[in-house]
């Protein structure tokens, strides 16, 4: 149980803060800053460029998974803390990107070594625990959000808020890390290369890039959205709340469902509710579709991330680790191409209406290669 705690408040600071703290944070910072649409764009897919490099990078790193977790959180914590003293975009880029960087270090390292430490114990059950810790630590920053801007704190104040946050469970990881092996773990550092042979993996690929895609516009402009519609803070800032309690009770809910379903029907059937709530708010653009986008999104996105992994695995039998590898490049790459899109159009009337019907579509297509996949699977069989 104190590795699977470690691994979630792991995954709450590198996800939760490190990664996206940024989005209920960007509402403030349009208001204090001036910050446009089009700059917010570019923040985002600067970490989201990090944590594809950070992921990379993974690979040739020579550390123990204890080093790296430690060192990652430390930076997230010092960087976090930066972006509230930082002014001006420039710095603002280089602080986003390292931190996407950190993020990528934590959870590769800290979820490779403690699931597999879980799994020798006969505690496998216990990684929905540590996957819980990116909803907890969503909802959380969420939650002090809507407290700081009752308070009418700045963007700059905000933000070393949650770097103070983020360093509160320091200690307990600091203390667990000296569990860690001294060595790295495979599943932490294979570099074997994807297989691309079968039309097949290749569809499950695309399927994976296109969830990426799909999931972080809202992901990461849905408090913003909320804004436009209510300016209030008192209601739109529980937008990503909701999207961080959804993401954490799917968890739990996926355990249940993996029993009876396989992985790819629970993907499949994710990507399409996904599609279903990112569309949501073109069609009815009051808070209340908002809340809707989010109960659909944020209580899709991790159960689809875990489905995702598990089918790769199961697809590549013994050599899963190349697949799943092409799979998260995808993902990443499909990340930081959504909020470029976003920028691209921000200045329109109608940026964000199209970035949304966008972003849906990818993620009906990635459902129906999910599907076309499965089907010429079963002929493979009959065969």
């Amino acid at each position: 149980m104190r590795l699977a705690v470690t691994g979630l408040l792991t995954l709450a600071v590198a996800i939760g803060i490190g990664r996206f703290a940024f989005t209920p944070i960007l509402p403030v910072m349009q208001k204090d800053l001036g910050l446009s649409l089009r700059a917010a764009g570019l923040l985002a897919s600067a970490n989201y460029i990090g944590y594809f490099l950070g992921a990379l990078s993974a690979i040739w790193l020579r550390l123990s998974p204890g080093t790296v977790v430690r060192g990652s959180v430390l930076a997230i914590v010092i960087l976090t803390v930066a972006m509230g003293i930082a002014q001006g975009t420039a710095a603002w880029l280089i602080l986003r990107g390292l931190a996407g960087v950190a993020s990528a270090w934590a959870l590769i390292f800290a979820s490779a070594w403690i699931l597999q430490a879980l799994a020798e114990r006969k505690r496998g059950a216990l990684g929905g625990v540590v996957f819980g810790g990116v909803g907890a630590g969503i909802a959380l920053t969420g939650i002090l959000c809507v407290g700081f801007l009752r308070l009418e704190w700045t963007a700059g104040q905000i933000w070393i808020a949650m770097g103070v946050v983020a360093m509160l469970p320091v200690y307990f990881i600091w203390s667990a890390c000296a569990f860690a092996p001294s060595q790295r773990t495979p599943a932490a550092v294979s570099a074997a290369r994807p297989s691309l042979r079968s039309a097949a993996n290749l569809r499950l690929i695309w399927s994976y890039g296109s969830f990426g895609f799909g999931y972080i516009i809202p992901a990461t402009f849905l408090p913003a959205m909320a804004r436009q519609v209510i300016p209030d803070p008192a209601v739109f800032g529980w937008a990503w709340p909701i999207f961080g309690t959804a993401a954490l009770l799917s968890v739990l809910l996926a355990g249940y469902l993996s029993s009876r379903y396989s992985y790819r029907a629970i993907w499949l059937a994710s990507q399409l509710v996904m599609a279903i709530g990112v569309a949501v708010p073109v069609a009815w653009n009051t808070i209340g579709g908002i809340v809707v986008s989010a109960l659909c999104v944020g209580g899709t996105f991790v159960v689809a991330t875990m489905a995702g992994v598990q089918e790769g695995r199961r697809v590549a039998a013994g050599n899963a680790t190349s697949l799943i590898a092409a799979m998260t490049t995808a993902f990443a790459v499909g990340q930081i191409f959504g909020p470029l899109v976003v920028s691209a159009v921000a200045e329109k009337t109608w940026g964000m209406d199209f970035s949304l019907i966008t972003a849906a579509l990818v993620l009906l297509a990635g459902a129906v290669s999910l599907r076309e996949t499965r089907e010429k699977r079963k002929e493979e069989r009959e065969k």
